[in-house]
């Protein structure tokens, strides 16, 4: 059974920026993708961004519209983590991110227990 557990959340200021990190136990064997999600007050949880966690295959990101440019996904997978980086935060980005694994599936089907981030105008 995998256990992902995220840190990094917090209060950031408009154009500020925060680090999420999310780490899996006991391994990120069989893992195709990792994402990154958010769920706001009163919305449905949403993708934000996700990579490819295969080490034998290139590297592969997609992105939220939303958050393209400003935000940026990564990988250690030595560290058996994923990081999300967000830059020029906005209020709207004020939700619950969640990580996310997609394991012997394209399906995410493990998620951690979420962290949040507040941004302040």
């Amino acid at each position: 059974q995998l256990q992902l557990v995220e840190s990094g959340g917090g209060l950031a200021q408009t154009g500020g920026s925060l680090k999420l990190s999310c780490t899996v136990s006991p391994s990120i064997s069989g893992i195709n993708a990792m994402g990154w999600h958010r769920q706001a007050p009163g919305k449905e949880r949403v993708l934000v961004a996700e990579i490819t966690a295969d080490a034998t295959s290139d590297v592969g990101t997609n992105y939220a519209t939303s958050v393209k440019g400003r935000f940026t996904i990564s990988r250690d997978l030595a560290r058996r983590t994923v990081y999300l980086q967000l830059n020029s935060l906005k209020p709207e980005d004020t939700a619950v991110y969640y990580c996310a694994a997609a394991k012997e599936g394209w399906s995410y089907n493990y998620w951690g227990q979420g962290t949040q981030v507040t941004v302040s105008s």
